[in-house]
């Protein structure tokens, strides 16, 4: 993040924003201009992939189901702006402790250990990593101790659109995205594939509330989409993982989703609008 943060400094908050006596790696400055970034850059992530994928590739179908709510969207994007100001707060805690050097971020691809093929092996096993711990906290969100109060605002959207993606509790969301950030404090990471897999990771989010289950044969029995994420909203207590369908069948709470056997939302609206159709 240290790199997003030097950009803005240099062509907005140095000329624009703060007194020159101010300096750059004072630590109170940086945490206020990664609070600005990760507010911002949220909001600006959050409505451009959902927006597109609401466009050019939700099911409308899916909005006349039953379980999908009067005004749902608009109350998907209220509840998200809502709390997107406060989930920032403690993800800039980890951002700033990242800036300030205590993280194994490096830049460049040098000849050694941390050339391309490092790159490779350091994506493979971020989302394994990550896969893993979010798999293991959703779970655990789910206790009774926890989903009243805690999970259960992202469960109100049981026929999800892309724009349900972010709308958590703000600690929910925080914690689903602790195994994200602390990765990089573990193991190296290249710093400019860490910011193009934190946008990966937001266009995933959006992808497994779209609303479309399609999937190579070839990965079915592998990647947790759309339409596994579906049965999760459905069914609340399957379908835990976030890019494999690993942990879920290691942990016991696998369901082969309803999309893959022809019992999707949507393909149970297409029977519906048949029948009255005839």
């Amino acid at each position: 993040m240290d790199l997003v943060l030097d950009a803005c400094d240099n062509y907005i908050f140095t000329p624009y924003v703060y007194p020159a006596d101010l300096a750059t790696n004072d630590w109170r400055r940086q945490a206020l201009s990664l609070y600005i970034i990760t507010t911002i850059g949220g909001y600006v992530m959050y409505i451009t992939m959902a927006t597109f994928s609401y466009f050019f590739v939700f099911d409308k179908l899916l909005m006349q189901h039953p379980k999908f709510l009067k005004n749902q969207v608009r109350l998907e994007i209220q509840y998200t702006c809502m709390v997107v100001p406060f989930m920032a707060i403690p993800t800039v805690s980890l951002f700033l402790l990242e800036v300030r050097g205590h993280s194994k971020l490096y830049y460049g691809v040098e000849n050694g250990i941390y050339g391309w093929l490092f790159i490779l092996l350091s994506t493979c096993t971020f989302l394994m990593f990550t896969d893993c711990f979010i798999y293991w906290i959703h779970r655990g969100l789910h206790n009774p101790l926890f989903y009243s109060w805690l999970h259960k605002p992202h469960h109100k959207w049981k026929i999800p659109s892309p724009y349900a993606s972010h709308a958590f509790h703000p600690i929910d969301g925080f914690l689903q995205s602790v195994p994200y950030h602390i990765y990089p404090f573990l193991f190296p990471l290249n710093k400019i594939l860490y910011l193009a897999l934190f946008i990966f990771v937001n266009v995933w989010t959006v992808s497994i509330h779209d609303g479309d289950y399609r999937v190579p044969n070839i990965l079915k029995p592998f990647i947790n989409g759309s339409a596994h994420h579906t049965d999760h909203h459905l069914f609340y207590n399957y379908n835990y993982g976030q890019f494999f369908t690993l942990w879920d069948r290691v942990g016991g709470s696998f369901k082969n989703p309803s999309a893959f056997e022809g019992e999707a939302p949507g393909d149970a609206m297409r029977r519906m609008l048949a029948v009255k159709d005839n």
